[in-house]
């Protein structure tokens, strides 16, 4: 076989990996949300997916690795459009506002409550997921959003502070509305009037909290 041939052959058969792959991660993370992280076995995931155990371990060698792939398969998207909202060459007000409101949309989003109700749950037996979601979801906003904040600190358009507990604050403040509300079965999803002004209530505080 000559390597114009055997290109295609491997194009075909990487193209078939990532396929089985994201079949995979789909299940697990029903299992994940349906049954929770301790009652989530591996055997269970192939047996659903139809293969042997051990094609599972050859793409993940743990449970712990299964649920970070699954996270990062949950907040690919959503990384991709915070780039896009946290231009540090854009401007602050539209660039924080946008942030507020994307940010707030997501975590009231059923998915995003399912996966925090699942990590608040069961992070005290299993610590390791507790750090996997801080890390693949927090921790990760978190980082975006203090470069965003350094950026407007340097060019003066924020007054100087650390750009860390900035980012903190502002994703506090996200949190304190209707997000708490729908984490507690207190609103089944709210209106897009509520979350707009969460978004500006939190952004108009943190604008005058870091005024330079």
């Amino acid at each position: 076989m000559n390597a114009a041939s055997a290109t295609p052959v491997a194009g075909r058969r990487e193209a078939r990996r990532i396929d089985r792959r994201d079949a995979m991660l789909a299940i697990a993370a029903e299992s994940f949300l349906r049954n929770g992280y301790a009652a989530t076995t591996m055997s269970a995931i192939a047996a659903a997916i139809g293969g042997s155990k051990a094609t599972l371990w050859s793409y993940f060698p743990s449970k712990e690795a299964l649920f970070e792939a699954v996270l990062d398969r949950q907040t690919a998207a959503y990384r991709m459009r915070l780039t896009t909202l946290l231009d540090p060459s854009g401007d602050l007000e539209p660039g924080l506002r946008g942030f507020c409101l994307s940010f707030i949309e997501r975590i009231v989003s059923p998915e995003a409550i399912a996966l925090h109700r699942l990590a608040h749950a069961e992070a005290s037996r299993f610590p390791e997921l507790g750090a996997i979601f801080y890390d693949r979801a927090p921790r990760t906003v978190q980082g975006m959003l203090a470069s965003f904040i350094a950026s407007m600190m340097e060019r003066d358009r924020l007054r100087k502070a650390d750009p860390a507990r900035a980012a903190r604050t502002l994703m506090t403040l996200c949190l304190s509305g209707c997000h708490q509300q729908v984490m507690l079965g207190q609103l089944a999803q709210p209106s897009k009037a509520q979350l707009a002004e969460d978004a500006d209530y939190a952004a108009d505080i943190f604008l005058r909290a870091y005024a330079p």
